[in-house]
């Protein structure tokens, strides 16, 4: 070895297992598990690693004495001797009606940013899948859920208003990923969905259009329900506001309610000449129904889409809908939960942001 060679250690790739190892360690000497590990799958979840992952780390720490594998059973974590000024590491619990996987691709990228950045500043964080209108045994299960594992904050993604309340009533940290439903005080951060709709239908109303729809899921979801006040506000605003027919079309969010009330609509002798539609999935569907009706964008009928989505700018004509520049609302989630996960609570205000029309091709003029 020359002497260049001892003056500096050769960099190493260190194998996913190992990061998971030290991961996992690092957990337990902070307190985060005391008697003992959690499932394979919750560790899979927590850490986003697979499987074979997780074992071949666990094996490792069985071989280091620092857990106990039982077949069959929990893996137990061996009792090791506190050192002075260890702190236990948080937890962060990630509220949602359903798997982050079937989140929007902007929604799923700005959580996974948001772990990203917790797990650099010693916050772990785990999702907890509550079904939409829970049962009181549902949130009694969460309550268990947050008390055995020592939840130190929650962020509540697309959760209803009796999951809202909870969180309110017990002043359980929460960062609402949304809008707050009404009498609800908790913080919040979301678009200004209410702005966004009027401004989409003062926009479709500027061109000439005086029959108008707003295509949103019967959800009774915050954001949804501040779509629907704004959409209609911009109607009873106009000058002239009975020259305009604006309707809002509720569906249960599958393809065939939404393409039976697409039909209903326009079968009709009052059919729009313009459409707000929210979510992405259900932008697709609302197209694809159109040009199998022979229904031309923009020609017949105008289209804006509520909410952002990278393939809307890929297709053509792109498709006009409202985005953000940059990752504005990705620093603006990690900011806040970094600020709840660090002090324990936030002011239980609404941090609202407007973002851009990205004009598109997709909105005539009459």
């Amino acid at each position: 070895m020359n002497s260049l060679q001892e003056a500096f250690s050769i960099p190493k790739r260190v194998s996913l297992s190992l990061q998971t190892v030290e991961a996992i360690r690092n957990a337990i000497e902070e307190g985060l598990w005391t008697d003992h590990l959690p499932s394979e799958r919750r560790l899979c979840g927590m850490f986003q690693v697979s499987r074979p992952t997780v074992r071949a780390a666990v094996r490792q720490l069985a071989k280091e004495g620092l857990v106990v594998v039982r077949h069959g059973r929990s893996t137990d974590i061996v009792p090791q001797p506190k050192s002075a000024g260890s702190s236990k590491r948080r937890l962060v619990a990630i509220v949602t009606h359903e798997p982050l996987s079937l989140l929007a691709s902007a929604s799923y990228q700005g959580i996974s940013e948001m772990r990203t950045h917790l797990a650099e500043n010693n916050v772990a964080s785990e999702i907890y899948v509550c079904p939409p209108r829970s049962s009181q045994a549902q949130l009694r299960k969460l309550g268990a859920f947050i008390r055995e594992n020592k939840v130190s904050s929650c962020v509540l993604i697309s959760v209803g208003k009796e999951i809202q309340q909870w969180f309110a009533e017990r002043s359980l940290p929460a960062l609402v990923l949304g809008s707050c439903h009404a009498g609800v005080n908790l913080p919040s951060l979301d678009l200004d969905m209410r702005s966004v709709c009027r401004h989409a239908a003062g926009t479709f109303l500027r061109k000439g259009h005086r029959r108008i729809a707003l295509v949103v899921p019967n959800s009774g979801l915050a954001g949804d329900l501040a779509s629907e006040r704004g959409f209609l506000e911009a109607a009873e605003q106009w000058a002239r506001p009975s020259e305009i027919e604006a309707i809002v079309v509720r569906h249960d969010g599958t393809a065939r309610n939404l393409g039976m009330r697409l039909d209903a609509l326009f079968n009709s002798n009052r059919a729009p000449t313009a459409l707000l539609v929210a979510k992405p999935q259900h932008v697709m569907i609302v197209v694809l129904y159109l040009l199998t009706h022979g229904i031309s964008v923009p020609g017949r009928v105008s289209l804006i889409a509520r909410d952002h989505d990278n393939l809307f700018t890929q297709v053509i004509p792109p498709i006009a809908h409202y985005s953000l520049r940059g990752d504005v609302f990705n620093h603006r989630l990690t900011r806040l939960m970094l600020q709840l996960a660090n002090q324990g609570s936030l002011p239980a205000e609404p941090h609202l942001i407007f973002p851009q029309l990205f004009a598109g091709g997709t909105v005539g003029s009459l």
